[in-house]
């Protein structure tokens, strides 16, 4: 099977290059500001049609991962423009620049496209964003469903793990980070998340391109916690301080936007699959072995 990631230096773009591509795919990937330094990479820039129709031109893939996006939820409450340019207008040129009819769309999305006014949400749930990140990854989905190719679409939440160098860091690592050098360290007590592990929303991605199943999935970690309860189980898997982390209100913080808390089922994946997302337990000991076999 042949696999194009689109923002393949990306958080999750990058764990997808790194599996798949010892497996049996065969995998190219695109890149905007950072190169990893394997093989098949290819710099895009897809909010230039040209350039993305001409990335295309001759591609084969039997499947194309989308994960180029502007995940800052702030930066794209303060600059809706820019959010637009690269969420909706770079999905649109990809869609467009596409030429296999018959290759199929693997787009991830955010539990931000709804408002969480519920206690939890399935995919036939009714959508309704309360940020522009959330509105620009919404409208991303429409066109993705809207054409004429198979799709995915993937919705997760709060994806975590170790990172590359050149990766924005993510809420286990701050933790880490933090309580290493034995600094204080605020975490929010009324934001609630199902917090994902990377390598297991990888390994589901693959199960469900391997059953050639299509449609909206929600991929998340099996687990619904405040960020503070998250905090302190990092530092106790990690065996750090937790009499650091000291539990603050997210008002406290004056944000551009407020956070909805958004609890995604993922009933259905688990159905399709058979297999059930692994909670933030398994998750952090996963990531401790890894460090202990580096």
């Amino acid at each position: 099977m042949k696999i194009t990631v689109i923002g393949g230096s990306s958080f999750i773009g990058y764990g997808f290059v790194k599996l798949l591509s010892k497996k049996k795919y065969e995998v190219k990937y695109s890149y905007f500001e950072n190169i990893p330094q394997l093989e098949n990479g290819y710099f895009l820039d897809i909010t230039n049609k040209e350039k993305t129709k001409e990335f295309f031109r001759n591609d084969e893939s039997d499947a194309i991962i989308v994960s180029s996006a502007l995940t800052n939820v702030d930066l794209c409450e303060k600059e809706p423009t820019i959010a637009n340019k690269i969420n909706v207008k770079g999905i649109q040129n990809i869609i467009e620049g596409i030429n296999n009819p018959d290759a199929k769309i693997i787009y991830l999305s955010t539990s931000a496209v709804f408002d969480g006014i519920k206690s939890e949400y399935h995919e036939q749930d009714e959508t309704n964003p309360t940020s522009q990140y959330g509105i620009t990854k919404l409208a991303g989905e429409k066109i993705v469903m809207d054409s004429k190719n198979p799709f995915l679409v993937l919705r997760t939440d709060q994806p975590y793990g170790w990172k590359e160098k050149w990766q924005h860091t993510n809420s286990v690592l701050r933790v880490i980070e933090n309580l290493k050098i034995n600094e204080s360290f605020n975490e929010i007590e009324n934001w609630f998340n199902s917090p994902t592990y990377v390598p297991d929303f990888v390994k589901i991605t693959e199960m469900l391109m391997e059953n050639e199943s299509e449609g909206i999935f929600h991929l998340v970690g099996s687990d619904f916690v405040s960020r503070y309860d998250w905090a302190l189980e990092v530092a106790k898997i990690f065996n750090l301080k937790i009499n650091l982390i000291n539990k603050i209100n997210s008002d406290e913080l004056n944000l551009p936007v407020k956070r909805a808390n958004v609890h995604l089922s993922n009933q259905k994946v688990e159905q399709e699959t058979g297999y059930k997302m692994i909670g933030i337990k398994k998750g952090l000991e996963k990531m401790k072995d890894k460090l202990c076999q580096k």
